[in-house]
């Protein structure tokens, strides 16, 4: 059983990876299907070691895992469900996004 300490530890982990765009953007297309860095590199249109620096900071948060493969390594999410946890949180984000409207929208014409 998970104490409130370790949940707030993996939501804290989970926050930290989706804090930047490009380990955003790296989760997302993991969500997709396993990769290697050079692949991810190139369909994510950064550098190489920019990449790697984003990869570990994910791997640190336990979001993704390395599997060799010969002489190379693909990274894929650590768990399917991260994938599912990904796509629920942007469900509910657009959802919340498509129900807010201003308060102030009639007077200061601003939405």
């Amino acid at each position: 059983m998970l104490t409130v300490a370790s949940d707030i530890d993996v939501l804290a982990r989970f926050g930290r990876a989706l804090a930047d765009p490009i380990r955003c953007r790296i989760l997302l297309a993991l969500r997709q299907a396993p990769a290697f860095p050079a692949d991810l590199a190139d369909a994510l249109g950064i550098s190489r070691p920019r990449l790697s620096n984003h990869l570990a900071c994910l791997r640190d948060c336990g979001l993704v895992i390395t599997v060799p493969d010969g002489r190379r390594t693909r990274y894929e999410l650590a768990d399917e469900r991260l994938g599912h946890a990904v796509d629920h949180l942007l469900a509910a984000v657009v959802a919340i996004e498509s129900d807010r409207t201003c308060p102030d929208a009639a007077t200061k014409d601003c939405c």
